[in-house]
């Protein structure tokens, strides 16, 4: 069984993800701290529970979900894993950090690539890659369908979707996205969002107005 512990970052009100079982190896999603308060609750967490971080996972890379990413490689020498269409967002971070009042610590580059569609496998446990594309160019979900839950990054909230209108963005790829490759998920799907509260595909399907 995969436990799932989030922690909200930053001045975007940012869900940070860690994933784990009962190997106590870890996963650690789209880290958004920014203040050392927040570092600090991300690590006696990771400390308390005594799991191990194995990977970190960006499912995209807008600056709210890739502020800590600098900090979990100097603290756990871990490096980004992305898809490949996120290189371009995430080099452009250092750029357009000033101008929103961010002091950005420049995020290592990955050695690995994420496909559209694979597995990733930590502990005892796997998650599904799911390509959904529209908020950002190469944005990624990561499904266990053992767990049913879907941490769904920024392209579906509670009765909202994601944006559309930054660099990358396509509302029409968006909704085709969130179409073809959620909707087909089971009704008790958990989503877990990039910012929110969470919701299930079953919800979505009966009451998002963008959907219906």
């Amino acid at each position: 069984m995969i436990f799932v512990q989030h922690f909200t970052h930053n001045p975007y009100q940012e869900n940070t993800y860690i994933l784990y079982d009962d190997s106590l190896q870890c996963v650690i999603i789209d880290p958004g701290m920014y203040t050392g308060a927040e570092q600090n609750v991300l690590v006696n967490f990771i400390k308390n529970k005594k799991l191990v971080p194995q990977l970190l996972l960006n499912t995209h890379c807008h600056i709210d979900h890739v502020l800590g990413n600098k900090f979990i490689f100097d603290t756990y020498k871990l490096k980004p894993q992305l898809h490949k269409n996120e290189l371009p967002l995430l080099q452009a971070v250092p750029s357009y950090a000033p101008q929103q009042g961010f002091n950005y610590e420049l995020s290592p580059l990955p050695e690995v690539l994420l496909p559209e569609t694979g597995l990733i496998k930590f502990g005892n446990s796997q998650l599904q890659t799911i390509f959904s594309p529209g908020h950002s160019p190469g944005h990624l979900c990561f499904y266990s369908p053992n767990d049913a839950f879907l941490i769904g990054g920024d392209i579906l909230f509670y009765g909202s979707i994601g944006r559309s209108d930054l660099p990358g963005g396509n509302h029409q790829q968006l909704i085709t996205s969130i179409k073809t490759q959620l909707m087909p998920l089971p009704d008790n799907v958990v989503v877990h969002a990039g910012h929110g509260r969470p919701t299930t595909i079953g919800y979505e399907k009966l009451h998002n107005p963008y959907l219906i």
